[in-house]
C-alpha cells in the first residue's frame, strides 16, 4: 500500500507542477493584493478603501489566470501523508537527568516462572525494564532529589512532577482546587498531609495539634480517611516543612501515609489496652510491627523536614510493641519513656535485618528491605481478629488474621481494588490464603512477602504493579512456592475460621480495662464545624480532650471512635455530644452508618466526578426509593468514588458507585454484607438525575425474588447474578419519581 501511495504522490506531484506554473500570479497581481486593515471587529480581509470604494469602481485584484482544482490538491495531500508515514523514524528518547542503567536486575535470580509473568526470566535474563516512577526514585538519591531543590525554591507555589511523584513517601500530595481555576492563570496549588495512625490511634494531645495546624495553616477541617489516618489539606508549599515538623515533634509522622512503600496499616477500632480480649492485644502488636517492620530507613525525612535533627518525642503506636519485646504489657501513652522506645527501636532493626529465609534481606547500605528502588507500587497491610472483619481485610495486599486461641495468624495476600475504566487488565481483587504462621513464622513470612514483590513486581507498567497482580498471574499455588522459596521451607496451610462478620464498633462498649469507649458516626468522615446549624466536629473532638481526657480511634469507615472514657464521664460524653449536635448512632439511618465515599472534588486530580459531597444526597434519594417500594427497615452497604481507583471501596459494597464520567457512575453490585467477595459491574454510565430509575428495578427483584427476609441484598445480587438483574429491568417500569 505504501509503495501505491508512493507513485501516486509522484503522479500528483508532476500533475501539480503543470497546473501550478500557469497559477503562480505575475508580480503585479500580488502587488494588487488586498491589504489588511484594521476595524473595531479586528482585521479584515476587505482591499484598502473597503466595500463601499469597490462598489464606486475600484479596481480588482488580477485573478489567477489558473488554479490548482481541489481533488488534485487533495489527492496530493493524501499522498504526502502516506509518504511520510512509509518513511517515519521514531525521534530519539528525550534524555533524562543523570545516568539511566538499560535495565534493572533482579538483586536475586529465583525459580523460572517466566512462562506464568511474563516480565521475569531464566537466571541472566531476569531483568525488567523501569517506568519513569521508578527511574525517578533510583535518581533521587533514596527519596531526596529534586524534592530538596523544589522545596527550596519558593518563588513558585509548587513542585515539579518528579518531585510531586517523590512527596508522596514524605506523606503529602500536591493538589490542584478545581474551583479556584482562574483561566489565564496558575492553578491554585496546595498540599495535602497524610498522618500514619497505625490502627486508627490518635492520643488527645496529638488531636489538639492537628486541630490548631488545620485551623492556622490549612482550610479548617481535618478528613478522616478509609485506611484510619487523619488528613490534613490546603497547605501552602511555604507552610509545609513547618506542619510536618510540628506533627513529627507531637509524637506522629507523615512518612508511610502515602508513596511506594508500606502504607497505613489498619485494625478493628478498639481499644487494645491492658484488660482487653487477648485476641485483640495481639492484633495491637502485629500491626505495630508491620507499621516498623517496613519504615523506610533513609535519613532524608529527618534532613528535610527537621533539618537532622534527633527529635526528643515518642511515637506512641511503638509502645505495643513493648510486651512482645519485654513481656513488660502494654503502657499507657503518658507511661511509655523515651528509654522504651530505644529498646523497642533497637528490637525491630534486629528483626529487621535478620538473614530470615534466603535473598529476603539485601546486602544494601541504606534500605535492607527495600533496596534502591523500594516497591513497585503502594503496600497495604490490615490486621484483625478472626470473625471481625470490621477493616476490610481482603482489600489488603496483606490480610492477617489472628486466631482468638493465639495459636497463630492466617495470611491472606493479593487483595487490592484499583482498576482503570476500558483496561480490563485491571481490576478489584479479594486476597487469597497464604497459609498459616504460627508468632515465631509470621514475622519472616512478612518479610518474604514483601521481598516476592520487591524482586517480582512489575515496574514496567504501573497500572499492573500491585501485588495483586502478581498472584494473579502467577497463580495461588505458584505463589505459595515462591514465597516458600524465600523462607525456605514449606508453607502450612490456612486455619479454619470463625464466620465472618461485621462491626463498625459503633456506639457504648466495655474497653476491659474499666474504662468505656463510644464509636460515632460522622458522615463521609469530614471533621468540621458546620454552619446554619450543623454538627460542630472540631469543637466536640476538643471539649473531648479538655473535659474528659479522651483518646480517639479512627474507624475503617470514616468515622470515629472517642476511647479512655471513665464511667462517670459518660453523661459528660453524651451531654457534649447534644451541646455539638453530634448524633447518637441510634439516630442514624442506616444507610448513612454504612455508607462511605472518597474526598474526589474539587481537589483530588483522579476524581471525574462527586463523591463525598453527593453521598449525603445520593443516601435521601435511595432511602425514597427503599420506601417507596416497601423496604423501610431493610439495610444496604453502600459507597462511592469519584473515579475507579477505589478509594471508597465500593467494589466490596452491596452497593458501589463509581464515577466514570461528569454526573455519571457505574453501578457495581453482589458485594458481600461481611465483605468477604468482590462485587461485579451491574451497568455504567447511569446519570445521576435518573438515577432513581437503575436502583428501582434491583430493589424491587430483591424484594420480591429474595429466599427469604434474611437474605441481604448483596447476597441476593451475587446469586442470581448480572444477566437476570438486567433482564428483569428491562421490563421493568420504574414509578419513583426523580428527585429535582
Amino acid at each position: 500500500r505504501l509503495r501505491s501511495c508512493r507513485r501516486r504522490y509522484s503522479e500528483v506531484a508532476v500533475k501539480v507542477g503543470e497546473e501550478g506554473r500557469g497559477a503562480l500570479c505575475s508580480s503585479e497581481a500580488r502587488s494588487t493584493r488586498p491589504k489588511k486593515s484594521r476595524s473595531a471587529h479586528g482585521t479584515t480581509s476587505v482591499p484598502a478603501g473597503g466595500r463601499r470604494a469597490r462598489a464606486n469602481g475600484a479596481t480588482r485584484r488580477q485573478r489567477c489566470p489558473r488554479r490548482v482544482t481541489t481533488a488534485t490538491m487533495r489527492a496530493f495531500l493524501v499522498a504526502l501523508f502516506y509518504a511520510g508515514a512509509a518513511g517515519y523514524r521514531a525521534p530519539a528518547a528525550r534524555p533524562r537527568r543523570g545516568p539511566r542503567p538499560p535495565t534493572m536486575v533482579l538483586e536475586r535470580a529465583r525459580p523460572d516462572v517466566s512462562d506464568k509473568t511474563g516480565f521475569v526470566g531464566l537466571p541472566g535474563l531476569r531483568v525488567q525494564g523501569l517506568d519513569g516512577v521508578n527511574q525517578m526514585k533510583l535518581e533521587s538519591d533514596y527519596l531526596r532529589h529534586p524534592l530538596v531543590e523544589d522545596l527550596a525554591d519558593m518563588e513558585t507555589i509548587s513542585i515539579s512532577h518528579d518531585s510531586y511523584n517523590l512527596l508522596k513517601f514524605h506523606g503529602s500530595y500536591q493538589q490542584d482546587d478545581r474551583e479556584k481555576r482562574k483561566k489565564g492563570a496558575e492553578k491554585a496549588w496546595q498540599f495535602m498531609l497524610r498522618l500514619k495512625v497505625p490502627s486508627g490511634e490518635c492520643p488527645g494531645p496529638l488531636y489538639l495539634v492537628l486541630d490548631d495546624l488545620c485551623e492556622r495553616f490549612g482550610q479548617r477541617d481535618l478528613r478522616m480517611t478509609t485506611r484510619q489516618a487523619f488528613q490534613i489539606h490546603g497547605i501552602s508549599k511555604a507552610n509545609l516543612k513547618h506542619v510536618i515538623r510540628t506533627i513529627m515533634e507531637a509524637g506522629s509522622t507523615t512518612i508511610g501515609g502515602c508513596g511506594d512503600i508500606n502504607r497505613n496499616v489498619m485494625a478493628p477500632p478498639v481499644p487494645m489496652v491492658e484488660g482487653a480480649p487477648p485476641a485483640y492485644r495481639r492484633v495491637g502488636a502485629i500491626a505495630a510491627i508491620c507499621a516498623e517492620l517496613f519504615v523506610p530507613q533513609t535519613e532524608a525525612f529527618s534532613e528535610i523536614w527537621c533539618d537532622g535533627d534527633k527529635l526528643a518525642s515518642v511515637q506512641y503506636w511503638k509502645r505495643h510493641l513493648v510486651d512482645a519485646v519485654t513481656g513488660g504489657g502494654t503502657p499507657t501513652v503518658e507511661n511509655f519513656a523515651k528509654a522504651d522506645e530505644l529498646r523497642v527501636d533497637a528490637k525491630m532493626q534486629e528483626w529487621m535485618r535478620a538473614p530470615d529465609g534466603h535473598g529476603v534481606v539485601l546486602d544494601h547500605p541504606v534500605e535492607p528491605i527495600y533496596g534502591d528502588i523500594y516497591l513497585p507500587r503502594k503496600f497495604k497491610i490490615g490486621v484483625t481478629v478472626e470473625g471481625d472483619n470490621s477493616i476490610d481485610v481482603f482489600i489488603n495486599d496483606i490480610g492477617i488474621v489472628v486466631k482468638e486461641d493465639l495459636s497463630g495468624a492466617n495470611v491472606y495476600v493479593g487483595g487490592g481494588l484499583g482498576r482503570t475504566h476500558g483496561k480490563e487488565t485491571t481490576f478489584a481483587r479479594a486476597a487469597s490464603p497464604l497459609g498459616f504462621f504460627t508468632d515465631e513464622e509470621l514475622v519472616p513470612a512478612l518479610k518474604a512477602v514483601v521481598a516476592a514483590q520487591r524482586d517480582h513486581g512489575n515496574r514496567e507498567v504501573r497500572a499492573n504493579a500491585r501485588l495483586k497482580y502478581l498472584v494473579h498471574t502467577l497463580g495461588q499455588d505458584a505463589f505459595r512456592a515462591l514465597v516458600e522459596s524465600y523462607l525456605g521451607r514449606p508453607i502450612t496451610p490456612v486455619a479454619e475460621l470463625k464466620e465472618w462478620r461485621y462491626s463498625d464498633w459503633m456506639g457504648w462498649h466495655a474497653a476491659g480495662d474499666g474504662t468505656l469507649f463510644v464509636g460515632i458516626n460522622c458522615e463521609q468522615g469530614r471533621v468540621r464545624d458546620y454552619a446554619d446549624g450543623g454538627p460542630q466536629w472540631r469543637a466536640f473532638l476538643r471539649a473531648c480532650v479538655t473535659e474528659v481526657g479522651a483518646d480517639f480511634i479512627l474507624s475503617p469507615t470514616q468515622s470515629i471512635v472517642v476511647t479512655n472514657v471513665a464511667p462517670d464521664h459518660r453523661a459528660t460524653v453524651e451531654r457534649l455530644m447534644a451541646e455539638h449536635r453530634i448524633l447518637p448512632i441510634e439516630a442514624v439511618d442506616p444507610l448513612t452508618r454504612l455508607s462511605m465515599a472518597c474526598p474526589a472534588l474539587p481537589l483530588c486530580g483522579l476524581a471525574v466526578t462527586e463523591a463525598e459531597r453527593l453521598m449525603p444526597t445520593m443516601i435521601t434519594r435511595v432511602r425514597a426509593v427503599m420506601d417507596h417500594l416497601g423496604l423501610l427497615d431493610e439495610e444496604v452497604m453502600m459507597r462511592m468514588t469519584g473515579c475507579p481507583n477505589g478509594c471508597g471501596r465500593p467494589y466490596m459494597a452491596e452497593l458501589g458507585f463509581v464515577g466514570d464520567g461528569k454526573a455519571s457512575y457505574q453501578l457495581y453490585v453482589g458485594g458481600s454484607p461481611v465483605l468477604t467477595r468482590v462485587g461485579f459491574e451491574y451497568k455504567e454510565r447511569c446519570k445521576t438525575k435518573t438515577i432513581e430509575h437503575s436502583l428501582e428495578p434491583l430493589f424491587a427483584m430483591w424484594r420480591d425474588e429474595r429466599l427469604d427476609e434474611s437474605e441481604a441484598f448483596g447476597d441476593f445480587a451475587a446469586r442470581v447474578g448480572q444477566p437476570a438483574l438486567a433482564a428483569f429491568a428491562a421490563d421493568y417500569v420504574c414509578t419513583s419519581a426523580v428527585a429535582k
